[in-house]
């Protein structure tokens, strides 16, 4: 099939990330894994803030050192989201969609395996990254900030790396269901019926 031929794919599952919608589903998994981190381990669990290593938390200045780096935390995950939003969301409308759901030109199809695995990358990514740099090579704060708090930490280390594996797994699953591509004829026959 030549470049100026339109290819028209079939299939439900197909899912084919290029560029953007691929880096906007990792970005939705960093910035989601970063509120549900502030959400839950900063605010309900109270586990840590962001500076409670270095910034005492129990007095008045510390508290507010933590505060200030939290929001300055849940910032940066509102940006990482919106930012993941805007990219799958474009990477998702480039592409004509017929009636009957077959996708033209060639383009990649929603598919709930591969964005979940993007976002699951993006995650786990998120904290295998806040683990490494934040937990152990700054010191900032640790999952826990309690004796044991090396347990903590490789647990939420495995959590990362858990997530990462599964997400590249669900992105290989979804990659392997590739859309079946017609000729040219089979094509403007495919057309004829939706239209």
């Amino acid at each position: 099939m030549d470049s100026g031929q339109r290819q028209v794919s079939r299939g439900s599952s197909t899912f084919a990330p290029r560029g953007g919608f691929a880096a906007g589903g990792v970005l939705l998994g960093v910035g989601l894994g970063g509120f549900i981190d502030g959400i839950l381990l900063h605010q309900i669990l109270q586990w840590h803030h962001m500076l409670s290593s270095v910034q005492d938390p129990s007095t008045v200045t510390g508290l507010h050192a933590n505060t200030v780096a939290d929001g300055l935390f849940h910032a940066g995950s509102l940006l990482a989201t919106v930012l993941g939003m805007v990219l799958v969301w474009r990477g998702a409308t480039r592409r004509p969609v017929s009636r009957s759901g077959v996708t033209l030109d060639g383009g990649a199809r929603w598919s709930t395996r591969g964005i979940a695995g993007l976002g699951l990358m993006g995650w786990g990514g998120f904290n295998v990254a806040d683990q490494v740099v934040n937990h152990w090579l700054l010191g900032l704060h640790h999952t826990r900030e309690v004796e044991d708090w090396l347990v903590y930490d490789l647990v939420f280390a495995a959590l990362g790396v858990a997530m990462l594996l599964a997400g590249f797994y669900l992105l290989r699953d979804a990659r392997q269901r590739e859309p079946a591509v017609l000729s040219p004829e089979e094509a403007r026959r495919a057309m004829r019926r939706v239209a």
